[in-house]
């Protein structure tokens, strides 16, 4: 098997610091790595349509809720702050992807939606997405992959119950 960079790592930092536990710096360096890597090649298809990922994020939520939300609820689905929703979707709103709609009863709060174009936009590039990560994993067997999901999964309810309530 090929030695990837964190091998390297570890493997320098127990050359000047013998006895060092990097155990942690094994998987969590590697899920960095991973997740840098991921980041820049999963974009690719989204820039081509002139989104970034965090308004595609938007895009999908509203689209797989099916429903309204409001700002607040898209920044809780999406893992992004308030303030950050609100510039991508102004952006959205721009591009006439995404509608909003004042409460009736409390008009400070805006209730958003997709527009028909919203609504083309995502249904044509979901799929396509979909295809181009599953390009991206093909060299994992579909029993590594699954193997690999839900270690990632007992990991993530592990972070999530330890670090999900704190905020910055």
């Amino acid at each position: 098997m090929t030695e990837d960079i964190v091998a390297r790592v570890l493997r320098q930092w127990q050359q000047v610091h013998p006895g060092l536990d990097t155990a942690p710096m094994a998987v969590i360096g590697r899920l960095n790595r991973c997740a840098a890597l991921l980041q820049q090649a999963t974009d690719a298809p989204l820039v081509r349509e002139g989104l970034t990922r965090a308004e595609f994020d938007i895009l999908g939520t509203l689209r797989r809720t099916g429903r309204e939300l409001t700002p607040g609820q898209i920044a809780r689905e999406t893992f992004a702050s308030g303030a950050a929703v609100t510039k991508r979707l102004r952006v959205l709103e721009a591009r006439e992807l995404v509608a909003r709609r004042a409460d009736e009863r409390d008009r400070r709060v805006a209730h958003l939606s997709l527009t028909e174009e919203g609504r083309e936009l995502i249904d044509r590039l979901i799929p396509h997405q979909l295809s181009y990560e599953n390009a991206l994993l093909e060299g994992l067997g579909g029993e590594r992959r699954d193997e690999l999901a839900e270690t990632l999964a007992e990991l993530l309810v592990l972070l999530e119950g330890r670090l999900g309530g704190l905020q910055p």
